[in-house]
């Protein structure tokens, strides 16, 4: 085949540090969403839709067939931070914490789950983040340690 084709849709999950509240404030979490989204738009992994509540982000993305995802992952949260502390200086202590989850989305869930990423607030009403990862785990049969899960 003379063409290298691909469509692989994510689901990435990653909390601030030590999961604090810390994006309290709903339009700086909505700039931070569309920064996040130029972020993987220049990386050639567009943005389906990012929305979390005030300690998480949840981001659906379609993933290049060029890119890692730990490096997509890794290079989102470090430009987000910094532009945090940019933007905000009383959150000059802002980082995200070091794992996250990505999880493979069929192309024929992806309404799924973006109605889902999209009733985050809500959700998070009744589900904490911890029982909310603990479940996708769980749901994905990705095996873990919990005394190194959370940081």
């Amino acid at each position: 085949m003379p063409q290298s084709l691909a469509q692989v849709y994510l689901q990435l999950i990653f909390s601030t540090k030590d999961r604090r509240p810390l994006l309290s404030d709903p339009g700086l979490r909505h700039e931070m969403h569309a920064y996040m989204a130029a972020i993987l738009k220049d990386r050639d992994c567009p943005a389906l839709l990012i929305n979390g509540p005030v300690d998480h982000v949840h981001i659906l993305c379609r993933l290049s067939k060029a890119e890692a995802i730990g490096k997509l992952i890794g290079e989102t949260k470090r430009l987000t931070s910094l532009w945090i502390k940019r933007r905000e200086p009383d959150l000059a202590e802002f980082n995200w914490q070091s794992g996250y989850g990505a999880f493979s989305v069929s192309a024929s869930n992806v309404k799924a789950v973006q109605k889902y990423i999209a009733g985050q607030e809500e959700h998070h009403k009744k589900v904490t983040f911890q029982e909310e990862l603990k479940a996708f785990l769980e749901k994905h049969g990705v095996p873990y340690d919990e005394r190194y899960l959370w940081d």
